[in-house]
Order: C-alpha cells, then structure tokens, then sequence
C-alpha cells in the first residue's frame, strides 16, 4: 500500500504499488478492519503488503503511461533473458504481444494475435515453439494528471534486464552484439 483516499461514498481505498486501489473497509462482523478508522493506524500502514486480486487477473490499472515498446523480436533474436524465470521491476506492467507464431508463457501457449498483460513483480518465462515474432510494450504506474507530466523524467529500469537494451537498435546486450548499422556497435 502506498496511500489511501476516500472514494465518493465516503470509503477508505488503498492505493497499491501496482497501480490499482482497493477498498479497505471496518464492517464487523463481515470485515474486520480497525486499522481502517485511525487516521495513525491507517499512516502506519503504508508500505505493507496487500493481494491484489486485479493483478491475478492480469487486469491493467487505470494509472499507468507508456513507456516504451522493445523491438519485434523472433524466435533466434529473442533475448536469452526472457527464457529464463524472470519479473518486471516494482510499478512497470508489460503487455505481451505475438505478432505471428506461438510461443509458451509459463504454462500456457499463445497464438499470433494474442496478448499477455504481465504484472509487476510476477515471475514467467517465455519459450518459442517454432518461428514467432513478438514484442512487449512496457507501462509504468504513474498516478499523476498527464499535465503534470511535463520535465518529468520517463526513463527508468521498466525491467530486469531492460537497462540492457541498446537505445539505437533495441538489441539486448547479454553476450550478444549490436543489429548491423547500429551506430553503438562500435
């Protein structure tokens, strides 16, 4: 939890670091809560974890911006470090998308067209089965009014293994080698 605010019927909301909110009600005998009406209690529980059951259902928040898109990928270019069990860093959302082919998230399979929203902090791996292209679009948690966006930063880590991509040719620098006419390829 990393704030909370009151919604339009007066009901305490929890803001989560993962961009969604979550009413956090004192009902008794229902919802025992008592933490809820303290204004203290409640100060003290920032930072303290809460399930989030919109991100087990992979639902995207409502706060959340662009960031960047990695490069389309495919089955021999794909970075190594998406084979292995891997997560997206605190407050950044990817969205899987596969543009032709199959490939297998965890235990599942998608096809051309599909989707993968991916929480933050969720491990997962993905695995080509046979010849794919595929991107990811990263979001991150942004709960300010797009106005007052201008002079922010927007860079960041958005991932694990995102502060490896080259900026010009969205290669990912594990042991491999820059795209040919990259001007970083040295």
């Amino acid at each position: 939890m990393t704030g909370f605010h009151r919604d339009d019927a007066g009901d305490w909301v929890a803001e989560l670091e993962c961009g969604h909110n979550q009413h956090v009600r004192h009902r008794p005998p229902f919802q025992l809560r008592e933490w809820v009406v303290d204004d203290d209690s409640r100060r003290a529980r920032v930072g303290a974890p809460l399930d989030c059951p919109l991100c087990d259902q992979g639902e995207l928040p409502v706060h959340v911006r662009h960031v960047r898109n990695s490069p389309v990928w495919d089955a021999s270019s794909m970075p190594d470090a998406l084979r292995h069990r891997h997560k997206l860093g605190r407050a950044t959302w990817g969205v899987l998308h596969v543009e032709c082919g199959r490939l297998r998230f965890d235990e599942s399979q998608l096809r051309a067209g599909e989707v993968r929203v991916i929480p933050p902090g969720v491990e997962h791996e993905v695995e080509p089965l046979g010849e794919v292209e595929l991107w990811i679009e990263f979001l991150a948690v942004d709960r300010e009014p797009a106005a007052g966006m201008a002079g922010r930063d927007e860079g960041g880590d958005p991932a694990c293994w995102a502060g490896l991509l080259c900026p010009e040719c969205g290669a990912v620098m594990d042991g491999g080698a820059h795209k040919p006419g990259c001007p970083d390829g040295g």
